[in-house]
């Protein structure tokens, strides 16, 4: 015997699962909730981790993660909630790239899934017990999830691109600082 709600009630799992990890991941940073460390905390730790301008990014990665993640929940604007969850998470998985990919070595598998499965949701859809069917799919176009995630996509790459940057330009400071002159040059071998 078919069953052709299982696809649909699946969607729904995955979606409120995975939305509300999202939105509780998010609420740390916007709220400090769950032991989060709110605006202040975070915006300290995106400077730390090279993301400047540190408050808004701060702003932000709580935003991309707790709004996505509620949207998602919702199947509501289902495309662009799973685009912003997505660019979130990219931001994360280059945070934690240097430690390679198994998260018990501090590395990006958490956040690159969530973050595959925020996309993959956008881009099929929330399905039937959802806002986005409720309303007719009115926020749920195929022109939505491209503009979403051309988006999502652009914003990423410069927000990545920008704090490798910032690092780079980090760590040439320290090395000129740690060269023997203290001035970033070397001093003359007088032997």
């Amino acid at each position: 015997m078919a069953h052709p709600n299982r696809r649909d009630l699946g969607l729904l799992v995955l979606r409120v699962g995975t939305g509300a990890v999202l939105a509780a991941h998010g609420t740390q940073k916007l709220l400090g909730w769950f032991g989060g460390g709110g605006i202040e905390g975070t915006s300290k730790a995106m400077e730390a981790m090279g993301f400047h301008p540190p408050r808004e990014s701060a702003v932000a990665a709580g935003l991309g993660e707790a709004g996505g993640g509620v949207l998602l929940a919702l199947g509501l604007a289902t495309p662009a909630a799973g685009a912003a969850a997505a660019g979130a998470m990219a931001g994360a998985v280059s945070v934690h790239a240097p430690a390679g990919f198994f998260a018990q070595a501090g590395g990006y598998e958490y956040p690159a899934f969530l973050g595959f499965t925020a996309a993959a949701i956008g881009i099929t859809g929330a399905g039937r017990y959802s806002l986005d069917h409720a309303t007719g799919h009115v926020l749920d176009r195929p022109w939505v999830v491209a503009v979403a995630f051309a988006g999502t996509a652009i914003a990423a790459a410069a927000v990545v691109g920008r704090r490798a940057q910032n690092r780079a330009a980090a760590a040439a400071a320290t090395e000129a600082d740690l060269s023997p002159a203290g001035d970033g040059t070397e001093e003359p071998d007088d032997r």
